[in-house]
């Protein structure tokens, strides 16, 4: 069902759960954790063969998405009266790790499952949450997220996508970017204005927004690396009602910390873990291109090695962090903007040994292909989910205590 180009990569540990008579954390996994990883990990091996490319056709991502709905992992963390198995993060941890080690596809309600499902669990209405939780669950309700716009990435609380109070709900006005699975989404979480600009936090509204309304465009967003993954959505008079308003009107803020919360919890592991893939992928290519011997290659790919290890480790404290304060802390600042940089040096890496004469030119015809697209696509990892620039700034506000620059 899906290409292959590359040799699974072993899983390393995750932290297990915190022990609550001490701040620490455990590198070793529990009994049942060992027990769940053990079964993850053979489950996976009969679902195969996985690769590299994660981009498989729309319906193959929802036909695996309920494979996995159907496997018991998905909701891992959800509460059981939601549909959930009530686990700890430590475990959609180890998922995030297992998966990523098998070359499966992300699951296509990623955003759902992990955003959007938390948010209407603790913000919901009890119609809302038996509306939409069990096809959030299934895979039959697929959704996206409206947050960022043109002028507003990285500053939520200035989006100027207005919803105006209409009879029986609200009309839309505005457009967002960067919204991932917007293509295939039957739903969008969208953050918008219901109030004057100058109020700033307060004025804002989350609403759940079916992307069949009238007045809803998505525009897939065409990135240097060729893939669209990302997208643009256009709200043109846009009519949602009022049952669709999530939270309270004008508590649109508090949603979406919620929602970002929950994207930032396991996001160390997952990024640590993709990694590891692509440096086991780097390895192999510098073999393949005859480079293995060379101690400027060897020194560069021993320097990501530690780098991922360190990402690894912090990773593994923040989510020992979120375990035991139920937020996550500025780790995950540090986790993507140090994960930017190395996944950019490793593809530079990895497209620069596949020019080695004397290599295995078959083999590297393919690894060509493959670099090429990482290394276009690398060149977005400074600016989604974060600009380095703001992690900076966050990292030197909560972590170093500087004074505010502005």
């Amino acid at each position: 069902m899906f290409s292959q180009i590359a040799d699974p990569v072993p899983a390393g540990p995750i932290p297990a759960l915190i022990r609550l008579a001490s701040p620490g954390m455990r590198l070793a996994d529990t009994d049942h954790q060992r027990d769940f990883r053990a079964g993850l990990r053979h489950w996976l091996a009969g679902q195969g063969p996985f690769g590299t490319d994660r981009d498989a056709a729309p319906e193959e991502l929802r036909a695996w998405s309920k494979r996995l709905h159907q496997a018991g992992y998905a909701g891992l963390t959800w509460p059981a009266q939601h549909g959930g198995r009530g686990l700890s993060s430590a475990y959609q941890a180890i998922y995030a790790e297992e998966s990523t080690a098998a070359g499966a596809p992300d699951h296509v309600n990623v955003i759902g499952l992990n955003m959007v499902g938390p948010s209407i669990i603790r913000h919901g209405s009890p119609e809302q949450q038996a509306t939409y939780l069990p096809q959030i669950l299934s895979g039959d309700m697929v959704f996206c997220q409206g947050f960022s716009e043109p002028d507003a990435g990285s500053d939520l609380a200035a989006v100027r996508t207005r919803a105006t109070p209409t009879e029986g709900g609200y009309r839309i006005e505005g457009e967002k970017l960067w919204s991932s699975y917007a293509h295939l989404a039957d739903q969008c979480l969208l953050l918008a204005r219901t109030a004057a600009a100058g109020t700033r936090h307060a004025g804002l509204t989350c609403l759940l927004v079916d992307m069949n309304t009238s007045g809803v465009q998505v525009r897939p967003l065409r990135q240097i690396s060729g893939d669209s993954g990302f997208s643009q959505i256009v709200f043109t008079g846009a009519v949602t009602p009022d049952s669709t308003v999530l939270g309270e009107v004008g508590g649109g803020w508090e949603v979406a910390m919620t929602t970002l919360a929950h994207e930032r919890g396991t996001f160390g592991v997952l990024l640590t873990a993709r990694l590891a893939a692509q440096l086991a992928r780097l390895t192999r290519t510098a073999i393949d291109a005859g480079a293995d011997k060379d101690p400027l290659v060897r020194r560069e790919i021993a320097a990501l090695h530690v780098e991922m290890q360190a990402l690894r480790y912090t990773g593994y404290r923040a989510l020992a962090a979120t375990e035991r304060t139920g937020k996550p802390g500025p780790e995950s600042s540090i986790i993507k903007l140090r994960w930017s940089q190395a996944s950019q040096r490793t593809a530079a890496l990895g497209l620069s040994l596949t020019a080695r004469t004397g290599s295995d030119r078959r083999a590297m015809d393919t690894w060509t292909r493959y670099w090429t697209r990482q290394r276009l696509a690398a060149r977005t990892n400074t600016i989604e989910g974060g600009t380095s620039e703001i992690l900076r700034g966050v990292v030197a506000d909560r972590v170093l205590g500087l004074p505010r620059s502005r």
